[in-house]
């Protein structure tokens, strides 16, 4: 059992990175590409935000896709079509185009993003998913701390364009890992009673619960503050603090070991405290670390180091918030899970771009702003904490049995 897990978690994880690969290899590459394409910073950023905008709304159609034709079809043509757009990313030659072709390439990659987590919930629920939800970011944590070192290499030894070069490659091995090592876990019976219509009603039920819709935006808020992160962490570190792009992208991996190693630790906390009190614990102890944070940018402090530390902490803590939140969301909606898991990843998507829009308004190499961001995204996430978990474990249990 437990080697089936690992070996499932395994694919499932590497599937999972793929899209974020491209996102977090490309992050020492901003400064480099506003200068080839002669674009702004304000430009440079759109081209993260339509990726996040394109994952946010690939998500919604593959989500009921993949609950009325299984799960393996639609991860096939999303990896073919990131593919592609990795490769007219690769020789884009202004600033337009490249920020077009992303907006596709996020479409593809939104198959590796909506798709595993419907497969955990076919084959898993409770502490169960979660443990497996656990080893799959285990996995995925591939992407957050090799992709920038891996990125930051590339572009030393050639320049921005290898960085896309390389995504081709892996959506390519993606395809090869899907046909190989993924069974399908969504048969022809279980298929019998989805359809366009269905999907519609689906889609309303879930929009008009608002607990799953709770669940959801505490993710999406914490998750935003992440996206904030992204935008924002390369001109503040290369720009600002004059890191070369290795030293942003080992900075940027410890960050994301944090979230990761957190992570690890979800299923047992949750066993022992249980899911909803493991978040209202977990999003205050973040809300805490980015608070003090912001304080202390907004007092006058430069030094880089209290900036990573707190935010080590604070990642830590949103380790144990966004698995936990996903899987009480799709808890109690077994049999639309692909397209709960769609919606879900298209709020989160959708929450962070538009969070990494207003940031970009604001742009600038000071930390002051991007902290400010990341500390408005795990408020928001502690009060719909509050207003969503804030019952008692008995009376929460009753309205999950009750949905």
């Amino acid at each position: 059992m437990t080697s089936r897990l690992l070996r499932l978690a395994l694919v499932l994880g590497l599937l999972s990175a793929i899209g974020p690969f491209a996102i977090d290899m490309y992050l020492p590459a901003l400064p480099a590409i506003g200068a080839s394409l002669h674009a702004d910073t304000a430009q440079v950023q759109m081209s993260l935000t339509v990726f996040f905008i394109a994952l946010g709304i690939g998500q919604v159609l593959y989500g009921p896709v993949s609950d009325m034709v299984g799960r393996k079809a639609p991860l096939y043509f999303g990896l073919a079509l990131y593919t592609l757009a990795s490769i007219g990313c690769a020789l884009a030659r202004d600033v337009e185009v490249l920020v077009a072709l992303r907006f596709v390439q996020g479409l593809g990659a939104a198959a590796g993003m909506a798709i595993p987590r419907a497969v955990v919930r076919d084959l898993h629920t409770g502490h169960e998913a979660a443990r497996l939800l656990s080893l799959l970011m285990l996995v995925f944590s591939v992407s957050p701390i090799l992709a920038p070192l891996a990125g930051s290499g590339l572009i030393a030894l050639s320049d921005w364009r290898s960085v896309f070069w390389f995504a081709a490659v892996a959506g390519v091995a993606g395809l090869a890992l899907t046909a190989s090592s993924l069974a399908e876990t969504r048969g022809p019976g279980e298929r019998l009673d989805s359809s366009v219509g269905g999907a519609l009603r689906a889609y309303g039920q879930l929009l008009r619960d608002p607990h799953f819709l709770g669940l959801v935006f505490i993710g999406s808020f914490a998750m935003g503050g992440f996206f904030i992160y992204l935008a924002n962490s390369s001109f503040v570190f290369i720009d600002h603090y004059r890191f070369t792009p290795t030293q942003y992208s080992l900075a940027f991996g410890l960050n994301a070991a944090a979230f990761i190693g957190a992570a690890q630790f979800t299923a047992p906390l949750g066993a022992r405290l249980g899911l909803p009190r493991l978040v209202r614990h977990a999003a205050l102890a973040a809300t805490l670390a980015m608070g003090t944070m912001l304080a202390y940018f907004l007092a006058g402090g430069e030094d880089f180091r209290v900036l990573m530390a707190l935010q080590f902490i604070g990642s830590a803590f949103i380790g144990w918030v966004i698995p936990s939140t996903s899987v009480l969301a799709l808890d109690a909606h077994g049999a639309i899970a692909g397209t709960a898991s769609a919606l879900m990843g298209t709020l989160q998507m959708l929450t962070g771009a538009l969070m990494m829009g207003v940031s970009s308004l604001f742009v600038g190499a000071s930390p002051v702003r991007m902290v400010a961001g990341m500390a408005a995204g795990v408020f928001c996430a502690l009060v719909l904490t509050w207003l969503t978990l804030g019952l008692s474990d008995q009376s929460r249990a009753r309205r999950t049995l009750q949905a």
